[in-house]
């Protein structure tokens, strides 16, 4: 697989996400339903903690790639809905950090919405990896 980051504007590039990406040559596209903090029984954890929920979320995104046979590497794609803004603005290192860590910059929208589907939710990520 190969990437190219597309970026016309730079300023994303500081933020940890690329404006856009080309993909060429993968053989395998994973698209990843919205994870939330849940414990592996289906519990929800951490209420009215992003920076802990954020944390699982990303866990549990690694959990589906992983089956998958892929990395926080493969993503591509990653949307965040969070119905708190600012407050997930406050807590973005640990998203970032991780993205970091695995040398990814994908193409990212972030969402304010009214509530998740699951109630005490404070974010969700969802996202399109290939290999």
């Amino acid at each position: 697989m190969e990437r190219t980051a597309i970026n016309p504007v730079t300023w994303s590039v500081d933020m940890g996400f690329n404006q856009g990406e080309v993909v060429s040559g993968h053989t395998r596209t994973l698209y990843l339903s919205g994870q939330t903090a849940m414990s592996g029984d289906g519990k929800p954890e951490h209420d009215g903690d992003m920076a802990a929920q954020l944390a699982l979320s990303v866990d549990n995104v690694e959990a589906v790639l992983g089956e998958a046979g892929m990395s926080l590497a493969h993503l591509v794609r990653l949307n965040v809905y969070t119905t708190d803004v600012d407050l997930l603005l406050q807590h973005y290192a640990v998203l970032a950090a991780r993205l970091g860590a695995a040398a990814v910059a994908p193409a990212t929208t972030m969402l304010g919405v009214t509530r998740l589907a699951i109630p005490g939710q404070l974010v969700e990520l969802e996202g399109t990896a290939v290999a």
